[in-house]
């Protein structure tokens, strides 16, 4: 039992040191660039997760513990990729948050 709790004490310290990096994004037209941003994205070793919302020209990315990504390099991703970076900011919203309330505005 004591195992079982350090790991989820570690996985929790893990958990509060990540960020997210939410930037508007305008270009986005179509599901096929949800997908191309995510697969370039994605191949960052620092991302962890990302989300894209077409509707709210959105996209967030969930950097993994104690890494980052330098706002130069992910408006050079997205610039090379056909898209216009207008802002980026970084929160402390989790992925599941965004995702759920992009859900929400959807109703």
């Amino acid at each position: 039992m004591k195992k079982l709790s350090f790991i989820a004490f570690a996985l929790l310290i893990g958990t509060a040191n990540a960020g997210t990096i939410e930037m508007k994004v305008y270009g986005l037209v179509c599901g096929f660039c949800a997908q191309g941003i995510e697969k370039t994205l994605r191949k960052n070793p620092a991302t962890a997760d990302v989300v894209v919302s077409l509707e709210n020209k959105l996209v967030a990315v969930a950097t993994r513990a104690g890494q980052d990504i330098s706002d130069a390099d992910l408006t050079r991703a997205l610039t090379d990729s056909g898209y216009d970076v207008k802002g980026i900011a970084r929160t402390q919203r989790s992925l599941d948050d965004i995702r759920t309330e992009l859900k929400q505005e959807k109703k």
